[in-house]
């Protein structure tokens, strides 16, 4: 063997285990022997390398498992915050419960973010949710987690965050005289455009209109437009989320209970109280949603029904959209052959400006 080879395999053999404290595998396991011998539904699993040395975990509670019966239609998964900040690959399952809020599915820690690790790891979590696969998962744009997904989820549709691809606009464009205009027109072709053939015809403008033809990165992102434009997922239920902040959201949860010098062991002991305060909000807004009543804003039978249905975060959603119909006004329908055609003009208000946007319904 020489000397590079030998070099290679240290280096693979060591970015494949995870950063362990003295004593941590055991201690890892023998926690989680003690959890299942209180709760035998809390699962577990433990991947050994061929030494026996530990190299990925993922655990997952009962109120995880049942949480995800109601709410595992769509579910986020990211690795990047306690990764980049606490070099803790923690990898959460994320989804979102009745109230609004972001609720875990159970988590890993991965000592490798390949695809065959990754692979593991979604293989697991389908065996411990009962292989109820999700309708929709949203990740980053990377490439391993792509793979594992078509392997394992091969039916689940697949979404990019939005908020991750849009946030490098600035750094890609930086260098352009017309950085400014080419991020509005950007955020306006993602935002309003309600059809594909209009999202397009708005991309070939804007290549045109500021010479990007050639523009390696956004060549990709066209490519890859129906992972990540709303408009290619509106007959997709997605649970009001398009983005992994989700995940970011509970990861910086855990800022109160992680540091830098957090071990294995300790991590996993402190995710148990940070789950106990997670519950505990949940606890509050169910209290809240059966003790008191929001007011309805009208006098239809309609609104009625979903005040004594819903919780009070999704009433208030509902609210929105009803008071919303004040500002569309129907301006022409037409009846042929495939039905009615109605052509609705809606006024809405962009930086104190009013605007209208013309609206085609079948």
């Amino acid at each position: 063997m020489t000397f590079i080879e030998k070099d290679c395999r240290n280096y693979i053999d060591k970015v494949r285990k995870l950063r362990l404290g003295e004593g941590d595998a055991a201690a890892i396991q023998a926690y989680f022997s003690k959890m299942q011998s209180l709760c035998p539904v809390f699962f577990f699993s433990l991947d050994l390398d061929d030494d026996g040395r530990l190299k990925n975990v993922f655990w997952a509670d009962n109120r995880s498992r049942q949480t995800y019966k109601e709410f595992g239609d769509v579910v986020t998964f990211d690795t990047t915050y306690l990764t980049n900040k606490y070099d803790m690959p923690f990898a959460p399952f994320i989804g979102v419960n009745h109230h609004g809020q972001s609720t875990l599915l159970g988590c890993g820690i991965l000592s490798n973010e390949d695809t065959e690790t990754f692979v593991w790891l979604f293989r697991i979590w389908l065996e411990c949710m009962e292989f109820q696969t999700p309708q929709g998962i949203i990740t980053d744009q990377d490439k391993a987690m792509q793979n594992a997904i078509e392997i394992v989820f091969p039916n689940t549709k697949h979404r990019w965050c939005l908020w991750h691809i849009l946030k490098k606009l600035p750094e890609k464009f930086g260098y352009h005289s017309q950085k400014a205009s080419i991020l509005w027109f950007v955020h306006e072709l993602v935002y309003e455009s309600q059809s594909a053939d209009e999202f397009e015809q708005g991309w070939v403008s804007m290549l045109d209109m500021y010479e990007l033809q050639n523009n390696d990165w956004l060549i990709g992102l066209y490519r890859e437009r129906l992972r990540w434009v709303p408009c290619f997922f509106k007959t997709s239920f997605w649970a009001g989320m398009s983005t992994t902040q989700r995940s970011e959201g509970i990861n910086a949860f855990f800022d109160g209970y992680v540091h830098s010098k957090t071990s294995l062991k300790q991590f996993v002991e402190q995710y148990e109280q940070t789950l106990r305060s997670k519950v505990e909000k949940e606890f509050q807004a169910d209290f809240k949603s059966f003790s008191q009543v929001v007011p309805c804003v009208t006098r239809f039978d309609m609104e009625r029904q979903f005040q004594s249905a819903y919780t009070i975060v999704k009433f208030k959603e509902f609210q929105q959209e009803l008071t919303g119909k004040m500002y569309c006004d129907i301006e022409s329908t037409d009846e042929g052959s495939f039905g009615v055609r109605y052509v609705v003009i809606e006024d809405f208000t962009v930086h104190e400006k009013v605007k209208e946007k013309i609206f085609e319904i079948m």
